[in-house]
């Protein structure tokens, strides 16, 4: 039964992707707003992240904010209809890649730190679609089979990428990034409490794992920021300037500078950022759940 969902639901996006952009999003706003009124834990997720992060907030203006990234959420995932299968030109014509652009022409070994906001894969597309050399990126596998296919090609469309599995370990990334292909990487998200650090995000610890850090140190790397943007004509990437003094001997200290410095992109578009995952599920020293 899920195969025939799934294929099912293939079958709309490849529908979705002849829309006219403006269309599609119109679609995506009636999506978000179902998703919002029938998605309630992801919805209680997202209210307690942005009550922690942005505690200064009424509830009125919260359960706004909250609707809104609804709406963006569900406008960036149908957005892979035309991101993975939609025309060559198409593509590159509404991923604006911006910034400091140049310096993807530098041979060094370059980490990409990718948060997550919402266009997180136009990020990944933009880079792959306009910058003609090979870039790494990691995967994880899909427990659907045809989703897990789907989703494989349409990352793989541009430029030959070098795709690594999650599972595959660090040496194959470390070779990639010494080989002068450039990471693409999203660590800010709370993946447990194994191989993480507390640090600050938005003044409450949080599980982070130190992997920017400590692959920059391994692979003797820069890191290259690179913020994705939803907007009205597609999406802006911007590549920012690689950051000076990173990394240092202090890998917690490191990885608190990373978080800071997501803040501050946040602040800018918070409605734009992955607020339907539990950031703060793992607790030290035993304190109870934010999310009950």
């Amino acid at each position: 039964m899920k195969s025939v969902f799934s294929v099912a639901g293939l079958m709309f996006m490849r529908v979705l992707k002849h829309l006219p952009l403006s269309w599609l999003r119109a679609v995506g706003w009636v999506v978000g707003h179902l998703l919002y009124a029938l998605a309630l834990r992801r919805r209680h997720i997202a209210q307690v992240n942005l009550a922690r992060c942005f505690p200064q907030q009424g509830d009125a203006q919260r359960r706004q904010t909250v609707r809104r990234h609804f709406v963006l959420f569900a406008q960036a995932w149908l957005d892979r209809s035309w991101l993975w299968e939609g025309r060559p030109d198409l593509v590159r014509r509404r991923l604006r890649l911006t910034g400091h652009v140049s310096e993807l022409d530098s041979r060094m070994p370059t980490l990409l730190f990718a948060p997550h906001f919402v266009g997180m894969d136009a990020g990944w597309m933009a880079l792959t679609a306009h910058v003609p050399r090979r870039f790494c990126g990691l995967y994880a596998r899909q427990r659907n089979a045809v989703l897990d296919h789907w989703m494989a090609q349409g990352r793989r469309r541009f430029g030959e990428p070098h795709i690594v599995a999650k599972s595959a370990g660090l040496k194959a990334l470390v070779s990639a990034l010494r080989a002068g292909e450039p990471l693409y990487l999203l660590p800010d998200m709370d993946y447990g409490p194994r191989d993480s650090v507390f640090v600050p995000f938005y003044g409450t610890d949080a599980a982070t794992v130190p992997s920017l850090s400590r692959f920059a140190r391994m692979g003797g790397a820069r890191v290259l920021p690179v913020v994705s943007r939803l907007t009205p004509d597609g999406y802006e990437v911007t590549v920012l300037s690689p950051w000076q003094n990173f990394p240092t001997d202090d890998v917690v200290a490191d990885t608190a500078r990373m978080n800071r410095e997501l803040e501050a992109w946040i602040n800018a578009v918070p409605e734009q950022y992955y607020w339907v995952h539990k950031r703060f599920k793992t607790r030290p020293n035993g304190e109870p759940s934010m999310y009950r």
